[in-house]
């Protein structure tokens, strides 16, 4: 019993593999097969590759200065690091808030195996997560320093304390999450924020990374006895790899002791904590006049709460709600030295610079990609949408408009941040403003139009059109294309004519082909929407 609820734990975690949501079927044996050696690639290949690059550049400088085991701690802890962050979320739904809890414990399946079976598969995603970092840098140690039986073991035993530490670290905090998702009122977009703000770290890290590694490496023995004094049981933790079987001892004592007291509480409240029902706030109703909204103002509504209640769409196809505006901050911050070093480049060819500003202004627009998939994220439901008393005109035109005013708005505050620095005349800046702003309305319309030609309603995981689908792969490399197009145009065709006259045109043909879209969507567009 205890097998197959492990294993049905684990074909949970990687029913992607196993099953196409796209084509809403079970993928072959060589599918299954190609897609596990694609995950392989990207666990050892990439990450481990990626850790043990990282291990290599600090290993040798610490050990040659004898402080091995501050190596180990800032590895292990890198590796406890990940392990958490990849498994907690796991922990959360997968223990404390699984879907089938009721089912399970309504069967005649004893509460101890439904716990071990949920609890094996977070220690099996902490350990595959956390091996991914101490595995290479263990096996980089080995081969910098004399390897002997002892470090061997010392390396053997600090992974497995490793996972014994993130498997209780991932139960604590699952427990958090869970309770405090029960009282969030918005939980897209906590999570959003909390994905925004992983990203941001990382990307911090990652550019600051090789100057953090040379510190450590010329400061260890400045840093090593600052641990010491002040937090010596990281130095004990650190030791474990070395080889300390003393050091190995007593942390695998307290790490087993906490993990037997966790789950021994676990198993006491787990059916109250898988049983239990959010906290629900209670309201006095009080009569009161609503304003009455046209029926474009209520689809739009509709399309905007769609938006905001998906943490995928709203990550994946939103992103450039706030790279755009960090990008207009950048452009006043550093875009003069920007600028000058554009302008000194291409002296042959006046105006480039403010080509090449508005062709990375768009390729961070292009980021945006609502309309591109709002008409197939109707899926199955496409039929309550067309049998509400709205004409589908004004349906499609609310798909658009969310796009277009989620991404013009902020692409008009980035342009006139781009326009101060530029040194053009007012009518050029103007122009430049123009140009940009009407450039996200034309993608706006156009992602509708590809998302129209190329619908896909039978999905059964919004990811397989808010990411996968073909409308959104020919809107993303689409835009970085139409981007390029307008910059090489200027710098190897139109530069004669002069930076005014060629945005003039560029707005000219962009309003053009915005009103012919626009024309296609409340004619033709309507009837293929209306023919789906």
């Amino acid at each position: 019993m205890l097998k197959l609820l492990v294993k049905k734990q684990l074909m949970e975690v990687f029913k992607g593999y196993f099953y196409d949501f796209k084509k809403n079927k079970k993928r072959s044996k060589a599918g299954v097969i190609g897609w596990f050696i694609f995950f392989a690639v990207i666990m050892i290949g990439v990450l481990g590759g990626m850790f043990a690059g990282m291990s290599s550049m600090l290993c040798s400088g610490i050990v040659s200065a004898g402080m091995d085991w501050l190596y180990f701690v800032i590895m292990g802890l890198m590796s406890a690091f990940l392990g958490l962050f990849g498994s907690v979320f796991n922990t959360y739904a997968g223990l404390y808030r699984a879907q089938d809890n009721d089912l399970l414990l309504s069967m005649p399946i004893p509460v101890k195996y439904i716990i071990a079976s949920r609890l094996l598969n977070v220690y099996i995603l902490d350990v595959m997560y956390s091996a991914v970092v101490i595995i290479p840098a263990i096996i980089v140690y080995w081969i910098t320093a004399p390897v002997t039986a002892v470090k061997v073991i010392g390396g053997i035993a600090l992974m497995l304390i490793i996972s014994f530490i993130v498997m209780v670290l991932c139960c604590a905090l699952g427990w958090f999450v869970a309770k405090a998702s029960g009282k969030l009122k918005n939980k897209s977009l906590v999570t959003v924020l909390l994905s925004l703000a992983g990203i941001a770290l990382y990307y911090l890290l990652y550019f600051k990374a090789m100057d953090l590694i040379n510190d450590l490496v010329a400061n260890a023995a400045a840093y090593g006895e600052q641990i010491k004094g002040a937090a010596y049981g990281l130095y004990l933790f650190g030791r474990i790899g070395q080889g300390d079987m003393e050091a190995a001892g007593i942390f695998a004592v307290v790490s087993v002791a906490l993990l037997v007291v966790t789950i021994r509480i676990l198993v006491r409240g787990f059916i109250g904590i898988a049983t239990a029902s959010d906290n629900v706030s209670k309201h006095e109703y009080r009569e009161k006049a609503v304003a009455q909204k046209s029926q474009f103002a209520a689809v739009l509504g509709k399309e905007f709460k769609r938006f905001t209640s998906s943490a995928t769409y709203m990550l994946n196809s939103g992103l450039g709600l706030l790279m755009i505006p960090i990008a207009g901050v950048l452009i006043l911050i550093k875009g003069n030295e920007f600028f000058s070093a554009l302008e000194n480049v291409l002296a042959d060819h006046p105006g480039s610079g403010a080509i090449i500003l508005c062709g990375a202004m768009l390729v961070a627009s292009s980021m945006n990609m609502m309309a591109a998939s709002a008409v197939s994220l109707e899926g199955k439901n496409l039929w309550i949408v067309r049998s509400l008393p709205i004409d589908s005109k004004l349906i499609l035109r609310a798909k658009y408009c969310v796009q277009l005013i989620l991404t013009s708005l902020p692409m008009l505050f980035c342009s006139i941040c781009a326009a101060i620095i530029i040194p053009e005349s007012l009518i050029t800046k103007l122009l430049f403003v123009a140009a940009s702003v009407l450039c996200t309305v034309f993608a706006a319309v156009g992602e509708l139009v590809i998302n129209i030609k190329l619908p896909n309603l039978t999905w059964t995981n919004e990811m397989a059109v808010i990411k996968q689908s073909g409308a959104v792969a020919i809107t993303l490399f689409g835009g970085f294309v139409y981007a390029a197009i307008i910059v090489v145009l200027y710098l190897f065709v139109a530069w004669p004519i002069g930076l005014t006259l060629y945005l003039a045109i560029i707005s000219a043909v962009q309003i053009v082909f915005t009103v012919l879209l626009m024309r296609w969507v409340d004619t033709k567009g309507v009837k293929a929407f209306e023919a789906l």
